[in-house]
């Protein structure tokens, strides 16, 4: 007879336990993007939360980065999972969270890229970068939480006060809030600049008091005419460039009257020709303006709920997660003010 083999029970093979899959919209390189199941995030500290993204709007700088694969110094150098105007819903909550919990309806303030962005089914972060949203406020104004901070934190740049007059150049989204944001702080005159009509016109409605349409001509000319126009007088208090482009940056600074204020808002090309002498003349303020501070987003939140400013006007489509890449090629191409793209459906 043979030797007799002892029949001890098989090791069962050890694996890293993977959690159910995450849907993300991811950024490989400029210009492309795909679908790519991920884990679901670990929560690193005690202190972080899960989030089920319900709503995630396109911002422009999204869509730079779709098209560039960076903005400035900040370069996609690995995939990344691309948004960050997003609100959701608490799936789970660290042992040491106190402020949040278990289905709280929340809008979030992630990460800057190079880090994954929010347009995935889940996305985790301290609960100290979550906003409970009040319960008449809704998921997808929730979205434009973002964007409004934004908003207010360049018009805090500005100290815009009661009875200023403000002039804002795009009125494209941010440009849109800075206007609102500025009405709320008590603006008198509140000017929009831009070329195109439709969105002069809504403008108008939303927050603006007056439009100035741009046209061929100098800077200087520009400058004249606007505040001929507009009724100015000696010059804008306060003018804000959410455009970032050049022609926008130098009207600007010939239209502000002596110790006024210019916040820089948009993004443009790295360097431009600059009024500095009109700038030293007038002794103007010259500020810039990145993302948003501390207590941006609470005061954001706060403004929504109290109703002095709205961000309902200014959703004008929501797209299925899987026509992410159809939402930004129409971002790209101007349609609409805020595109929304819903969370993963179950």
């Amino acid at each position: 007879m043979g030797e007799k083999v002892s029949q001890l029970p098989r090791e069962t093979p050890k694996h890293p336990t993977i959690r159910a899959s995450n849907s993300s919209f991811v950024l490989e390189k400029a210009g492309s993007v795909k679908y790519e199941d991920r884990p679901i995030p670990e929560l690193k500290s005690p202190y972080d939360v899960l989030v089920n993204v319900k709503f995630t709007g396109i911002c422009g700088s999204d869509v730079h980065y779709w098209v560039h694969g960076a903005i400035g110094h900040f370069i996609v150098r690995d995939p990344m999972v691309l948004g960050h105007e997003s609100a959701g819903i608490v799936t789970e909550v660290g042992s040491s969270v106190t402020t949040l919990k278990k289905g709280d309806r929340v809008a979030m303030e992630p990460a800057t890229p190079p880090f994954d962005g929010t347009l995935a089914k889940y996305y985790s972060l301290p609960e100290d970068f979550c906003y409970k949203l009040p319960e008449n406020l809704s998921l997808e104004e929730g979205a434009l939480v973002e964007p409004l901070s934004v908003g207010v934190h360049i018009v805090k740049q500005a100290a815009v006060r009661p009875g200023d007059s403000v002039v804002v150049f795009g009125a494209g989204p941010v440009g849109l809030l800075c206007m609102a944001v500025a009405k709320a702080f008590g603006a008198n005159k509140i000017i929009t600049v831009d070329i195109n009509e439709d969105r002069l016109a809504f403008a108008q409605k939303y927050a603006a008091t007056h439009a100035f349409r741009s046209q061929r001509e100098s800077p200087a000319d520009s400058a004249a005419r606007l505040v001929k126009e507009c009724g100015l007088g000696p010059g804008a208090d306060i003018i804000i460039d959410a455009s970032g482009a050049e022609i926008c940056i130098q009207t600007a600074i010939h239209a502000l009257r002596v110790g006024g204020t210019y916040v820089q808002g948009g993004m443009g090309k790295n360097d431009i020709t600059f009024p500095i002498m009109a700038m030293c003349t007038k002794e103007l303020n010259v500020k810039g303006s990145f993302r948003y501070g501390s207590g941006d987003y609470q005061l954001a939140v706060e403004m929504l709920a109290a109703g002095r400013i709205s961000v309902k006007e200014l959703i004008t489509g929501k797209v299925a997660f899987t026509e992410a890449e159809r939402a930004f090629e129409d971002v790209k191409a101007g349609k609409g003010i805020k595109m929304l793209i819903e969370g993963v459906k179950d």
